[in-house]
C-alpha cells in the first residue's frame, strides 16, 4: 500500500508539472514593435532567410530588405514598362530572391547576376492572376495562380529558377465551379518535405495535393465555407507531413465564425471544422509556433491577432491590431505585414 501510495504521488506530482509547464508556456499576449511604416503600400508577402534578413514586397511595385542586425530598411521599385506592378507572393532559395506580380501579364522575377531584378517567367492572359510562390528546395519551386483553362495555374522550376513551365491542363485535376484561390498572404501553398498542399477558394474550396514535388497531382474536399467568391480557404500550414491547419471564412462577413477553420491529421485527405461557431472569424494567415509539436497556432487578419494552444480547437484572442499576413523568427517572435505597416511581434507567456 505504501509502495502505491507513493506512486501515485509521484505521478500526481509529475502530472501537475506537466500542467504547470504547459500553463507557463502559453501565449497570453503579444508586444507590437513597428519597424516599417509606409501609408500608400499593402504588404502581403513576407520571407525570412537562414541569416534572419526579411524580405518584402507589396503594391506600387515597392520590395526591400531588412536587417535586424543593424535594424537598417533597404527598399527599390522594380519598374517594367509602364506598369504599376502589384506583388503579392515572394520566395527566396539560397542564392537568390524572387517576387510574382499578380494581374495581367504575371512576371515573376528573379535576382540577376549583377543583382538587379530580372523576368524570368511572364504570362499574358485576361484571366491571368496569381497567388503564392515557394520552393521546395534552391533548384525545385512553385507558384499557384487562379484558373486561365479548366485547372488551377502552376508553374514550376527545376533549375533554381532560371526557367518556369506550366503543368498543362491534362495533369492537374479539373476545376470545380466558381474555385480560384486568393493573394492574401502568400500562404496558399504549404510544403513539407517533397509532399505540397495547395488551397483553393472561391464557390468551391478545395486541397490540390502532390507527394512528388508537382509531378502528380489530385483533390481532396473540404467543410471549408463556399459558394461565393469571396468564401474560402485563405491559408494553410503543415507542421508535418499528416497535420495541418487552414483558415480563411469570408473577408466581406469577417464576424462570420461558421465552418472558417479546419484540420487535418492524415495529410490532408480529410478534414475537421473546429472552433466552429466561435472566435476568430475570417482570418488572411494561420503558421504553427515553432518548436511546439503541431499544437500552437497563431492567425492574423485585418480585424486582429489570435493564438491557439489545443491545434486550433479553441482560440485567445491576443490584440485587435490588424495584419494580412506574418511569419515566425523563431517560436517567440515573428513579423507581420499589413495596410500600411511591417512590424516585430513578440509573443510573450
Amino acid at each position: 500500500m505504501r509502495i502505491l501510495t507513493y506512486l501515485f504521488l509521484v505521478t500526481a506530482i509529475i502530472s501537475c508539472k506537466n500542467k504547470e509547464e504547459t500553463i507557463k508556456n502559453k501565449i497570453t499576449s503579444v508586444a507590437i514593435e513597428e519597424i516599417y511604416i509606409d501609408s500608400t503600400l499593402s504588404i502581403r508577402a513576407l520571407d525570412i532567410a537562414s541569416d534572419k534578413s526579411l524580405a518584402f514586397a507589396a503594391n506600387n511595385a515597392v520590395f526591400g530588405l531588412f536587417n535586424p542586425q543593424t535594424e537598417v530598411w533597404s527598399t527599390a521599385t522594380q519598374h517594367y514598362d509602364s506598369l504599376n506592378l502589384q506583388f503579392r507572393a515572394v520566395a527566396r532559395t539560397a542564392n537568390d530572391f524572387f517576387m510574382l506580380s499578380v494581374e495581367n501579364p504575371a512576371l515573376l522575377f528573379k535576382t540577376g547576376e549583377n543583382g538587379a531584378m530580372e523576368v524570368v517567367y511572364k504570362e499574358v492572359h485576361e484571366k491571368v492572376f496569381y497567388d503564392a510562390l515557394s520552393f521546395w528546395n534552391s533548384e525545385e519551386g512553385i507558384a499557384i495562380g487562379d484558373p486561365t483553362e479548366d485547372c488551377m495555374s502552376i508553374i514550376i522550376t527545376r533549375d533554381g529558377g532560371e526557367t518556369w513551365n506550366k503543368v498543362p491542363c491534362n495533369n492537374l485535376p479539373k476545376i470545380m465551379e466558381g474555385e480560384a484561390a486568393f493573394a492574401a498572404s502568400n500562404t496558399n501553398i504549404a510544403i513539407v518535405g517533397n509532399k505540397t498542399w495547395v488551397a483553393t477558394g472561391g464557390k468551391t474550396s478545395r486541397i490540390l495535393f502532390s507527394g512528388d514535388k508537382g509531378e502528380t497531382w489530385e483533390a481532396f474536399e473540404t467543410p471549408m465555407i463556399n459558394g461565393e467568391a469571396t468564401t474560402g480557404i485563405y491559408s494553410i500550414d503543415f507542421c508535418d507531413e499528416n497535420n495541418g491547419f487552414a483558415i480563411g471564412g469570408d473577408y466581406t462577413k469577417p464576424e462570420n465564425t461558421k465552418a472558417n477553420k479546419m484540420r487535418t491529421s492524415d495529410g490532408g485527405k480529410t478534414w475537421l471544422l473546429v472552433g466552429d461557431g466561435a472566435e476568430p472569424g475570417y482570418r488572411s494567415c494561420v503558421q504553427y509556433v515553432p518548436n511546439s509539436d503541431g499544437k500552437e497556432l497563431v492567425t492574423v487578419g485585418f480585424r486582429g491577432i489570435d493564438y491557439s494552444n489545443d491545434s486550433g480547437s479553441t482560440w485567445t484572442h491576443l490584440s485587435d491590431e490588424g495584419f494580412y499576413t506574418l511569419r515566425f523568427l523563431n517560436d517567440s517572435v515573428a513579423y507581420a505585414a499589413g495596410k500600411g505597416r511591417m512590424a516585430r511581434l513578440k509573443f510573450q507567456n
